[in-house]
């Protein structure tokens, strides 16, 4: 039977190729690499942002460790922060246009072993950044009755974004790129909902906002009109109406039958008159939700002149 034997030769060369595998290990492992940066930030007038990573050695063996963050494939030096041992920041400008960039980190260090220094490198997978425009700070109030006028502050709003109540769309009113408002629209109170901001940008979460209790009395329970004639109608709050007004949605099922403006309870008030006018012959209500039991009932007829 045939053996084929390892020389003595190639033994020596196996034995320093498994010991230099060792070596490289040994340097990956002893040095930890931690990106402390946010992967979204809130886009600022400099267009400056930093990017932070923490460099922990673990052994020490480690010296001469010097980080490098690769942006669009250049790479820079990055310096230690005032923020903690370890810690190197780099502040990165962002071409105008840009709102998200790819980059990694790249960290070069010595490794001291019994043949002397040798020098080692590791590096982090590529991540991605984004650079938000819009941004959501506060609300006014967290809290408030069916109608009420609330203001949101951030940044970055259009005239596109709508507020969501868990699902049930609230009219939202654009102020400014630094702020909204919307009237809570007409869901069950006593009950916390999820605020949240949509728009094709995306969506963002506002916050928690409890839906209040509240009433609303109406001078009569029943219109009749002749059609172009007008009647007056009162709505009247139990309390002033807060800052913005107090919107009272109310709907109808003959719409072709009434014609009515808006109902907004001004600022401070707590009633508003409004002129019902009578449209095409027809027999229904008017419907107002969110208040007391849950709903408010006047009906309606129009006959013809």
């Amino acid at each position: 039977m045939h053996t084929n034997r390892i020389s003595p030769a190639r033994k020596i060369i196996l034995g320093l190729t498994a010991l230099l595998g060792l070596a490289l290990l040994a340097g990956c492992e002893s040095v930890t690499l931690t990106d402390l940066t946010p992967k979204s930030m809130a886009e600022n007038p400099s267009h400056i942002y930093t990017f932070s990573l923490r460099v922990t050695p673990r052994a020490s063996t480690i010296s001469g460790v010097a980080p490098h963050i690769v942006v669009d494939g250049q790479s820079h030096n990055m310096k230690k922060s005032p923020l903690g041992e370890g810690v190197y920041d780099f502040e990165y400008q962002l071409p105008a246009g840009r709102d998200r960039l790819a980059y990694y980190y790249l960290v070069n260090y010595n490794v001291e072993g019994s043949n002397g220094m040798s020098q080692q490198e590791t590096y982090t997978q590529v991540e991605q950044i984004q650079i938000v425009g819009r941004y959501v700070l506060s609300l006014e109030v967290n809290r408030g009755p069916v109608g009420a006028r609330i203001s949101i502050l951030g940044r970055g709003f259009t005239n596109q974004d709508l507020v969501n109540f868990s699902g049930t769309p609230a009219r939202t009113v654009f102020e400014s790129p630094n702020s909204l408002s919307f009237f809570v629209p007409a869901v069950e109170a006593g009950r916390n909902y999820q605020i949240k901001l949509t728009s094709p940008a995306g969506d963002s979460p506002v916050g928690t906002f409890r839906v209040d209790t509240s009433s609303v009395s109406v001078s009569t329970t029943s219109l009749s009109l002749r059609t172009s004639e007008r009647q007056p109608l009162t709505f009247t709050l139990p309390n002033p109406a807060p800052a913005g007004g107090t919107l009272l949605d109310v709907t109808t099922d003959v719409p072709e039958s009434v014609i009515m403006p808006e109902v907004i309870v001004p600022a401070g008030q707590n009633s508003v008159t409004i002129a019902v006018e009578g449209g095409r012959p027809g027999n229904g209500n008017l419907f107002l939700k969110g208040f007391g039991a849950g709903e408010v009932n006047v009906t309606v007829s129009v006959t013809a002149r």
